[in-house]
């Protein structure tokens, strides 16, 4: 307990619970707290569980956290009585109960967040069967367990791609160098087009190259379609000239085969058919009669409730007790000749069960042999579709599959090897570029000191001047060195460099037919990738043409429809009388029309009338004020007692 409970005080003050405890402060904590700490837990593997509990009732917290812990498949110790006790300190928390969960959970973090993941997508939601009779629902769950399927293809890929050492580098440089590729062919493609455009009848010239490149595909199509027949012609051949040996060789086995051996094997298949016929099946048909009868009968009869079950029990102990006292009455009497009945009729009952269950044997193996010969027989023909050969069989098929199996085995050697070397190579990689930066980070170091110092440049004199020295001594070196010790050096290197190319020269054949190989792969993978997309884009052409042909058949339903209210829901009824109301709309119109036609004639010679009129009453008006300007001249007007003249 002691252990267990270091355990889990080590791993709660690790990344990411951080909750510095010790021994004494975790095990002097309160159920509540206990219970939270257990829930932080549960929250880490998944993040739904994040929730302070005493902002929740103890029966929910319970029943989330058993849900949980029974998708994480979590077995508690002890038997039924002892889960009851488990869910009661649950409930309460139990340290007894609590510790061996927590223990449990930090045991294995990692592969229960994985398993919590892949619960929320794969825990299928079951529907009801009687809600399942709707069409819509029934194909909406037809949808939910294809996609449910593909998550479960797509998440073994991603696992397989995870732990299939590819390399995210090389990845990255692949597309980097399509991505220069797909430029470069952009850019090649519109100085093409600028140099064809400068032609005189370039768009002729085109629409001619473009009927001959679609001639030559058609010429390719044609082609290939002709070796393809070939192909077929040479496998029916084959076909032909394979059954026609089978033919023979039935003939001769039938010409071979002798009489007895004929009637013997025709006399045993009659007593077996025989036996099925006149016992075996009508037993079978009376004990299905029976148990239909009975079923019938259960059917007839009205639904039974608690107090009638207890009285059927009642009823069948009766039963069993008087069938004991029987027993035992006539086992009290011991007759000897009743015995020897009895140990007769239990011989025969078992000589006859023995034959029905060998009976049986024989059948099920009889079918079994045609099922497996119908499957031979497929796969037979399949093998000699793809290409033409006949299946191996006994010594060459194990020596074949000893072969493929050394192949395979040397493959996965030469994978092994070449994944080191790539893991390496990053490894170097990336101490170089970690010492170049710890270099320039020195050098960067040392001129700030030589600035403060007032030596700028310093280093950089010295590491010339050590340079310089290094190479006078080397120069110094080689002029010391005699003739004979540079040819010795030299038969030295060139016996080296042969060396190394012995050695190295079967490694680079095996290299070089790795890569073929990648390349090959990677072109799979290509075309497999190009398939998938092309499957998707038909899943989707398939899902919109279901669509409109569902739509369609709503509208149909709701046309035929004798229901008024649902007819006129149908688009049609709606278009027609959207039709109707536009027509009577435009007949509305032309009338209109119409009215204005027949009247503008007068309205424009009643509006010539009124600007007519509008003058003459502008001109009256004129003439009004200007004779009544002149009318004031020379008037006397009296205002306060003065009288004025206006001249």
């Amino acid at each position: 307990m002691s252990d267990q409970i270091k355990f889990i005080v080590d791993n709660l003050n690790k990344e990411p619970f951080r909750k510095n405890y010790n021994l004494i402060t975790f095990d002097s904590l309160e159920p509540m707290q206990l219970l939270q700490v257990l829930n932080d837990v549960l929250a880490e593997i998944d993040p739904k569980q994040v929730v302070d509990i005493r902002e929740e009732m103890p029966e929910q917290t319970a029943k989330r956290m058993l849900s949980l812990l029974g998708i994480l498949k979590y077995k508690p110790p002890g038997n039924a009585t002892d889960m009851s006790t488990f869910r009661q300190g649950l409930v309460i928390g139990s340290k007894p109960v609590i510790y061996p969960v927590l223990h449990w959970l930090l045991q294995r973090t990692n592969e229960l967040k994985k398993r919590a993941y892949l619960a929320r997508f794969l825990i299928k939601l079951e529907v009801p069967s009687e809600f399942l009779q709707d069409e819509t629902v029934a194909d909406t769950n037809k949808q939910y367990e294809e996609l449910m399927e593909a998550f479960k293809t797509l998440h073994k890929e991603c696992e397989q791609l995870k732990t299939s050492g590819f390399s995210t580098a090389e990845i990255r440089r692949d597309i980097s160098a399509m991505e220069e590729e797909k430029d470069q062919l952009i850019k090649r493609v519109e100085r093409l087009k600028k140099r064809v455009e400068t032609v005189q009848n370039h768009q002729r010239m085109l629409k001619i190259a473009r009927q001959l490149r679609v001639e030559k595909e058609r010429e390719e199509f044609l082609v290939q379609q002709k070796q393809e027949q070939k192909n077929q012609l040479f496998h029916a051949v084959q076909r032909l000239q394979r059954i026609q040996n089978q033919l023979k060789s039935m003939r001769h086995a039938a010409a071979d085969a002798k009489p007895e051996s004929l009637m013997k094997r025709l006399e045993e298949e009659i007593k077996f058919n025989s036996y099925m016929v006149t016992e075996k099946f009508p037993k079978e048909l009376e004990s299905k009669k029976k148990e239909l009868h009975f079923l019938q009968k259960v059917v007839s009869e009205p639904a039974m409730g608690h107090s009638d079950l207890l009285e059927l029990e009642s009823k069948i102990n009766e039963i069993n007790t008087e069938i004991n006292q029987l027993i035992e009455k006539k086992m009290m009497r011991n007759e000897p000749i009743e015995g020897k009945l009895s140990l007769y009729r239990q011989q025969a009952s078992i000589i006859s069960r023995k034959k029905e269950a060998k009976a049986e044997e024989l059948q099920e193996a009889k079918e079994k042999l045609a099922n497996l010969e119908r499957e031979v027989s497929v796969k037979t023909n399949q093998t000699r579709e793809f290409d033409g050969t006949e299946v191996l069989k006994g010594d060459d098929f194990k020596r074949y599959v000893s072969k493929l199996r050394s192949k395979s085995t040397v493959f996965k050697k030469k994978h092994q090897i070449i994944a080191e070397f790539k893991a390496e190579f990053g490894l170097l990689q990336r101490t170089e570029e970690l010492l170049k930066q710890r270099h320039e980070n020195i050098q960067h170091q040392l001129q700030t000191i030589e600035d403060k110092k007032g030596i700028s440049g310093y280093s950089y004199t010295q590491e010339e001047l050590e340079r310089v020295s290094a190479l006078k001594t080397e120069v110094d070196e080689m002029k010391g060195r005699t003739l004979d010790d540079m040819s010795e050096m030299v038969k030295k290197l060139n016996s080296l460099v042969s060396e190394k190319k012995s050695a190295l020269a079967p490694v680079i054949k095996e290299l070089r037919q790795l890569r073929q190989k990648c390349q090959e792969v990677r072109g799979l993978r290509e075309e497999c990738l190009q398939e998938e997309s092309r499957y998707h884009y038909t899943n989707c052409m398939i899902k919109n043409l279901e669509i409109q042909l569902r739509r369609a058949t709503d509208e149909m339903k709701a046309y035929v429809s004798s229901d008024q209210q649902e007819k006129r829901k149908a688009i049609r009824e709606q278009y027609t009388k959207n039709i109707a109301e536009q027509e009577n709309l435009g007949k509305k119109l032309r009338e209109k029309q119409k009215a204005v036609r027949e009247s503008h004639g007068p309205n424009m010679k009643q509006a010539k009338m009124w600007r007519d009129f509008e003058q003459l009453m502008e001109c009256k008006k004129q003439c009004f004020l200007k004779q009544q300007s002149q009318t004031s001249i020379g008037q006397v007007i009296q205002e306060g007692g003065e009288d004025r003249l206006i001249l």
